[in-house]
């Protein structure tokens, strides 16, 4: 049996912009996305704290150490620069793995680096 289980959390993040007029993703710092195993073209599930808002999309790349956190394309509607969200992948594991599974969790200041 496979089981759904999270991979990695992005905790906290503070949206720094909100773009219509692009194709769609989540762009985030590059710095980020090593540490929580996230790699480009990834999907994610993303829970907007300010507004309950939960949506999925996929990551890009943002620039390292920027602190970018961008919601672009449709997915700019859910979000405002400044709200807090959470960024959540998945992955599938079979059930003995599962059962052992220990998620990344990266906790975010307010300027989107890391605070523990």
């Amino acid at each position: 049996m496979l089981r759904f289980m999270m991979k990695s959390k992005l905790h906290g993040a503070t949206v720094t912009h909100a773009n219509l007029a692009y194709r769609g993703s989540l762009e985030v710092d590059r710095n980020l996305m090593e540490m929580a195993d996230l790699l480009p073209g990834e999907k994610v599930q993303v829970v907007n704290l300010n507004n309950g808002a939960r949506f999925e999309t996929y990551v890009i790349e943002g620039e390292a150490g920027s602190g970018v956190m961008g919601a672009n394309g449709g997915a700019a509607r859910m979000v405002e620069p400044g709200d807090s969200l959470l960024v959540i992948s998945y992955c599938m594991v079979e059930d003995e793995v599962a059962r052992g599974h220990r998620p990344t969790v990266v906790l975010l200041d307010p300027d989107n680096q890391p605070s523990g």
